[in-house]
């Protein structure tokens, strides 16, 4: 069945990446057809789409950065590049049949939940949509942070950031100057190295780096992986064993000294000046900021044509960069690498609940939600990879099956019942929450000694979950009525496709 072009759905997706497919898979596995994807772009892949910037890879194994339910018998390696993963994504909407139910191009301009008709109304560039239940699948990573530079708009050459590069752009023999040492600065700048003839990079921070041990995966590894697809499962347990492990040093950050005595002599055996060494040494405790994974990124740093800069911008120039020391750096190319709005989360200024208030209005600066995925105030509202479900040691393709689990449960309870909504109850939140933010005063995040965007603007770490992957899918993945007001209908309806499915939802 082909959904309509517009107009009223029992369920809007937004968000066509990882988070909203996923979502879309799992419905039509449990026999609801009655839905729609509306996503702002021409294609599926979210930020897997949107960063194609040389040497865009990702730092999580390719056999645990994948569905459980959709495995990949044919990564071609142990890290999977940028185009592998979106084309995976791709071969997900052509597996499952979800191309129907897209509508590319659509740009949420608002959505507001409307109390007497019991709908949410979404607003986008293409027209109006009803739904009885809105799928916030957007992610974290959809819009570029720019730092406000001074005279930025006065630069005369090419700027970009990572996340929309230009591959029109040639970069051979180009003066460039990056800004920014995050995790996709250090894939792009040791492709860019070779190309460039000059590159300056702005470091304000030291990241902890630690060694990547990349290869490929060889032929008869793809084909019992192929064939034998216990082979496959038993790699994905090991990775997500080992991986899951290394979460405890996050959590007590006395045991993470053994990994940096390991990034220390990554970064020993990189890069030998001594003065270059000790600009890139860290003097905060590893896992406070990201810890990032690369093989080539220290090395390159060392080349002839690249010079580190740790003196911040003061300024920017027609043809020029200058720092706070007043030191003058002519480039003609200007490439930032300093990642999305995360904690300002700017679509929360146009998502209204019941009293007619946006999101970011009741969040007041730190991002809340029940259990990372349903917000008090905001009937039959889901968020996918919410507040603190983000993390620093493993996939968080795990996070998202957890709340997939939880949002299916809450469809089978809403729906089976006849109910007209369910919104988690200000208590069952504030508990949660609290909980949180007790567990979180421990953690390397609290205690490291580094400002990062893991924090909002009051201080808070409203990313990350403070824990391990399992404990999240033991809190999260089922649906407990008692934390949640079911509200009735104000005129009864025919129960939907989901509610008459009998099988079982497993987390």
């Amino acid at each position: 069945m082909s959904p309509r072009q517009s107009g009223h759905f029992h369920v809007v997706i937004v968000g066509a990446g990882f988070s909203g497919l996923g979502m879309a898979i799992r419905l039509r596995q449990e026999g609801q057809e009655d839905f729609v994807i509306l996503e702002r772009a021409g294609e599926v892949g979210g930020v897997w789409r949107d960063n194609s910037y040389p040497g865009c890879a990702c730092d999580v194994p390719s056999h645990l950065y994948s569905f459980s339910f959709v495995p990949n018998p044919r990564w071609s390696r142990a890290y999977s590049p940028q185009g592998e993963i979106h084309a995976y994504l791709r071969d997900c909407v052509e597996r499952f049949g979800l191309r129907p139910f897209l509508r590319f191009h659509h740009t949420v301009e608002e959505a507001r939940w409307d109390d007497d008709a019991q709908v949410w109304r979404l607003q986008t560039s293409e027209g109006a949509f009803t739904a009885n239940v809105f799928i916030f699948a957007a992610g974290a990573f959809g819009a570029p942070l720019l730092p406000a530079l001074p005279g930025l708009e006065r630069f005369q050459g090419k700027v970009m950031h990572s996340a929309r590069w230009d591959h029109a752009y040639p970069l051979e023999g180009r003066k460039v100057a990056v800004v920014g040492t995050g995790a996709s600065a250090i894939q792009f700048v040791p492709a860019i190295q070779p190309q460039v003839g000059q590159l300056v990079l702005f470091q304000r921070t030291p990241p902890w780096v630690m060694p990547r041990k990349d290869h490929p995966i060889t032929r008869w590894a793809k084909w019992l992986y192929t064939h034998v697809p216990g082979a496959r499962w038993l790699v994905r347990a090991f990775l997500y064993s080992t991986y899951e492990a290394s979460g405890l040093a996050f959590l007590h950050p006395w045991l993470i000294r053994l990994a940096q005595r390991r990034a220390l002599r990554h970064l020993e055996r990189s890069v030998e000046d001594p003065a270059l060494r000790a600009k890139l040494r860290p003097r905060y405790t590893m896992g406070c900021k990201r810890v990032l994974i690369s093989d080539d990124y220290l090395r390159s740093l060392t080349r002839d044509n690249v010079r580190l800069v740790t003196d911040g911008v003061r300024e920017v120039r027609e043809h020029s960069l200058v720092t706070e020391q007043g030191v003058e750096h002519p480039v003609d190319t200007l490439i930032f690498g300093t990642g999305f709005h995360i904690t300002d989360a700017p679509f929360a200024h146009h998502i209204r609940g019941r009293d007619g208030r946006t999101l970011s209005e009741h969040w007041a600066g730190s991002m809340k939600a029940h259990l990372g995925t349903t917000v008090a105030g905001f009937p039959n509202f889901f968020m996918l990879l919410g507040p603190n479900t983000g993390l620093g040691h493993t996939s968080v393709i795990l996070m998202v099956e957890s709340q997939l689990s939880h949002v299916l449960h809450a469809l089978r309870f809403l729906d089976g019942r006849n109910l007209a909504a369910v919104e988690p109850t200000q208590e069952a939140q504030d508990a949660y929450v609290r909980d949180l933010d007790e567990r979180m005063r421990g953690t390397v995040w609290s205690q490291g000694g580094c400002v990062s965007w893991y924090m909002d603007a009051t201080g808070r770490n409203s990313t990350l979950w403070p824990g391990l992957t399992f404990a999240f899918k033991h809190r999260v993945a089922r649906f407990e009525p008692s934390e949640y007001h079911a509200i009735a209908r104000r005129t009864r309806g025919p129960a939907t496709a989901l509610a008459r499915v009998t099988r079982v939802v497993h987390g």
